[in-house]
């Protein structure tokens, strides 16, 4: 019986570590680049580029909509007339272009997880040290789906401006709500970093 309640207290750990590990991958910091011989208080306006939102893979309805691209496009309007950035004026030229990538990609990690054993700090008479019983440690892969989100401004057709972010895709469902929430806060933390200084 203490066995079976050991083997089954294990199993509730490594499948804890592995959703940590999992989470872990959805924190990672945005990522940015700029030109650093451009004065960024220059530009005033903006346009969207010829295709204003790409997809990567093209053909995955799952990611690809017009729907996303509107929240996109919404989302990324919002934070530039946040930073002072206006759409430019009918027939006239933007001093940015803007466009956005959406790149959906499967990764892959190895989890490590250690079973059996039970290690801890033991203190004696002269000094402290580890103990414990036997145990092993199993490795196994974790297959999940990154969405990247990166946005680009142009001068002139020459990128002065780059940021992204990553998140990864849950396996359950989102509502329409949920997806404008996550596109919302992607868009937000990226167009943080902008102006860089």
């Amino acid at each position: 019986m203490f066995a079976s309640r050991l083997h089954s207290t294990t199993k509730s750990l490594t499948l804890g570590v592995v959703v940590l590990l999992l989470a872990a991958c959805q924190a990672a910091p945005i990522q940015s680049d700029f030109d650093t011989s451009r004065d960024f208080t220059q530009y005033r306006d903006w346009s969207w580029a010829e295709e204003p939102v790409s997809y990567t893979p093209a053909s995955d309805p799952r990611i690809q909509s017009d729907l996303t691209t509107q929240r996109i496009r919404d989302a990324v309007s919002g934070q530039l007339d946040v930073r002072g950035l206006r759409p430019v004026q009918p027939g006239q030229e933007p001093d940015l272009q803007v466009k956005v990538y959406v790149i959906s990609e499967m990764r892959e990690d190895n989890v490590t997880t250690s079973y059996g054993g039970s290690f801890g700090t033991y203190w004696g008479g002269w000094g402290g040290g580890w103990g414990g019983g036997p145990g092993y440690a199993e490795t196994r892969s974790v297959d999940y789906q990154v969405l990247t989100l990166q946005i680009d401004l142009l001068d002139d057709g020459q990128l002065v401006w780059r940021g992204s972010d990553e998140q990864q895709l849950r396996s359950t469902p989102l509502t329409p709500a949920e997806r404008s929430q996550q596109i919302q806060e992607m868009v937000t933390k990226i167009l943080g970093g902008f102006p860089p200084y």
